[in-house]
């Protein structure tokens, strides 16, 4: 945890307090694993966690923010202040377990290639937090998965692509996207593709981070020998609102108009954008009337 730190990891925090609590001290016992700061970038939360930071984590570089960025935004707030030639982006509703720090740092020196990796990330029942692994959600793989055919075909090349159903969760292989719940890179293409885009306030900004990250060329692992606990949601439960239920399906609207639009027809794109449009609207009345 010194000035010179190989490693930076940042950690987005809103109203997350007991969470970002144990996940700073599961950081500070595997600390002897590699040379790393935390930066800690707080959207002005409200329940204590600015205190207890500064209180019982003097060592954590703190950034207050003057109001609640989102997790793009957030996280790029730590790009001027971060050391590391890697940078791990880390959700605070998570718990570090020995090696996932030391074995990935270590993989990324050996493999040139890849550009970016990620863990075995599971849930406290012990699964896999299927997210920790997805591909691109162009418009077969998007059909195929809020249709629901991926969990009636689960292990199906053809239906279950967008969480690699067909794939065994317990080896190491490539993957189109990384979850930003655990989420390392290298810092030297975060500042070539721009880090995080800022038009995704919170969701989708992990699946376009790995489009241009891909567009470089590089490779980017699932690396299941090492592992954490994620607590899924844990934050986003704490700042539950409107905005924070519409996020996800606003990001999917962004990527594809973003990423994916010239490459299909326009009544393909406009069909898609139509099912955003249905999803968005489920979610509405869930909402206020559910």
């Amino acid at each position: 945890m010194g000035k010179t730190a190989k490693l930076s990891i940042i950690i987005v925090s809103y109203n997350t307090k007991k969470l970002l609590n144990d996940c700073l001290h599961s950081l500070e016992k595997v600390a002897r694993e590699a040379d790393f700061e935390v930066v800690v970038c707080d959207n002005r939360s409200v329940d204590g966690s600015v205190d207890m930071i500064k209180k019982s984590f003097p060592w954590v570089k703190l950034i207050v923010n003057d109001n609640n960025l989102g997790f793009a935004k957030g996280n790029n707030v730590a790009r001027g202040i971060a050391l590391g030639k890697y940078i791990l982006f880390l959700n605070p509703d998570t718990l570090v377990f020995p090696g996932a720090i030391g074995k990935t740092i270590s993989y990324l020196d050996t493999h040139k290639e890849v550009g970016a990796i990620t863990c075995k990330v599971v849930l406290p029942n012990g699964k896999l937090d299927k997210d920790t692994r997805r591909s691109f959600p162009t418009p077969w793989v998007a059909l195929t998965h809020f249709s629901g055919l991926d969990r009636v075909f689960p292990k199906s090349k053809i239906f279950s692509k967008y969480w690699y159903g067909y794939l065994s969760a317990s080896f190491e292989h490539e993957v189109d996207v990384l979850q930003g719940a655990f989420f390392m890179t290298r810092k030297k293409i975060l500042d070539k593709v721009g880090w995080f885009d800022e038009d995704y306030f919170l969701n989708g900004e992990d699946i376009d981070l790995c489009w241009r990250i891909k567009l470089l060329k590089y490779k980017i692992i699932y690396f299941p020998e090492v592992k954490i606990i994620h607590l899924k949601k844990g934050s986003k439960k704490k700042a539950k609102s409107l905005k924070i239920e519409l996020a996800g399906v606003e990001a999917m609207e962004i990527f594809y108009r973003k990423r994916l639009w010239k490459r299909y027809s326009l009544l393909t794109s406009y069909s898609v954008i139509f099912g955003i449009k249905i999803i968005k609207l489920v979610r509405l009345v869930k909402y206020y009337f559910l």
